[in-house]
Parts: structure tokens; sequence; C-alpha cells
């Protein structure tokens, strides 16, 4: 079987530093896709929505979605989803977001409240693996 990896970063997204937002393995029956997690962070580097969950939420979905769609794939194809947050006040604003995103073909998923994320101010950080058909 052949495999080839490739590293994704598209310019609708932040350029990352020692990391790739995500890595394409391609076979001959399937492309996975595994995204770099997310924080609320736009295309220029700037932190978005300070203190605000439900804001931030949008811009780490509208990441995720970028980085998607430069691999040809949509959230109907995503298989697993993991999502760290450092509170869990203003859950249901998060989890209305994600609904938007996920409600239609809800992936494997896995919340995780954690202490802190890279970025002091950042509330949530979100990876995933999709999978499309080759």
């Amino acid at each position: 079987m052949d495999v080839r990896s490739i590293r994704v970063n598209p310019e609708t997204v932040a350029t990352p530093r020692g990391y790739s937002q995500a890595v394409r393995t391609e076979t001959e029956e399937a492309v996975w896709i595994h995204v770099s997690g997310q924080i609320a962070i736009d295309a220029s580097g700037a932190m978005v929505g300070v203190g605000d969950l439900r804001r931030q939420t949008e811009q780490v979905f509208d990441n995720l979605g970028a980085i998607l769609e430069a691999n040809a794939a949509t959230f109907a194809d995503v298989v697993k989803i993991t999502i760290f947050l450092t509170t869990l006040e203003g859950l249901n604003g998060m989890r209305e977001v994600r609904s938007r995103y996920l409600n239609e073909n809800p992936p494997a998923s896995t919340a995780v409240q954690v202490v802190a994320l890279v970025i002091p101010e950042a509330m949530i950080e979100v990876d995933l693996v999709a999978v499309v058909p080759a």
C-alpha cells in the first residue's frame, strides 16, 4: 500500500511556528487529515474574543473549516474531535456554535477542561481528524 503524507499550511489561517496546521495522509482508499489544535487566532495572528468563549469558539471553527477546505474536506468528513476548555462558563454557547458545524453528522468527541492553553487568553483549543475517500 502506498502512503504519502503532505504538510498543509493554508494562507487562510495564521502561519504556524514549528508545526504544520494539518498533515494530510493519502492512501489508495482514503485521505486522512489530522488538524492541529486551533485556538482563536485570526489569519493575521491576532487573538479574537478575549474573555468570550462563544466568540473564540466561532473563530476556532472558522479556522478548522478553512483548513478542512484547503484539504478538499468539510465538517461532514470529521470522524474525531477533541475540545480543550479552560472554563466551563459559557459551555452552552460553545455547544451552540459547535452544533452549527457538526450537528448533522456528529463525530466521536472528547471535551476536557484544562488549567491553561499555550496563550493565556485562549479559552478553547480544538483539534480534529477527518477522512475522505481517495
